[in-house]
């Protein structure tokens, strides 16, 4: 399922969140050529997965959602699980990798997740810092 969250409200996405338990989300500007000509090719690929939930935010837009995310450049996906950051970084505007990552993290249990997300320092920050589903949720 693919949704821009600046064509619905944060009520309209409470049930696809509650369906979907992974989040794969691009963090994007509307200046930004390669996020533009990224757009296409990011919809595209939710189309082969119809279970997870692929968001298009705007950071400029959604600033009160995700304004103090640290972000280096653009596209910066992120991909969660329930509420475990599996990863959160900047991406070339391709979907080749982003369909490996995607199909590398839906391959592990919670439990390999969840010990993923406590390995390193850079893992636990995504987890306090970049959790979207919980901004999301509690953003009602």
């Amino acid at each position: 399922m693919y949704l821009n969250l600046n064509h619905i409200t944060i009520t309209d996405l409470q049930q696809p969140l509650s369906k979907h338990p992974t989040i794969v989300a691009c963090l994007c500007a509307a200046w930004c050529d390669a996020c533009i000509a990224y757009s296409p090719k990011f919809k595209e690929l939710a189309q082969q997965y119809p279970h997870l939930l692929f968001l298009w935010i705007d950071v400029e837009d959604q600033a009160e959602l995700v304004g103090d995310f640290e972000m280096e450049n653009f596209p910066t996906l992120l991909i969660q699980q329930h509420d475990i950051v599996t990863f959160y970084g900047t991406m070339q505007p391709e979907t080749t990798q982003l369909k490996r990552i995607i199909e590398s993290r839906t391959a592990h249990s919670l439990e390999q997740l969840h010990h993923q997300a406590n390995s390193n320092a850079q893992s636990r920050l995504w987890q306090n810092e970049a959790n979207l589903r919980k901004r999301l949720v509690g953003s009602r």
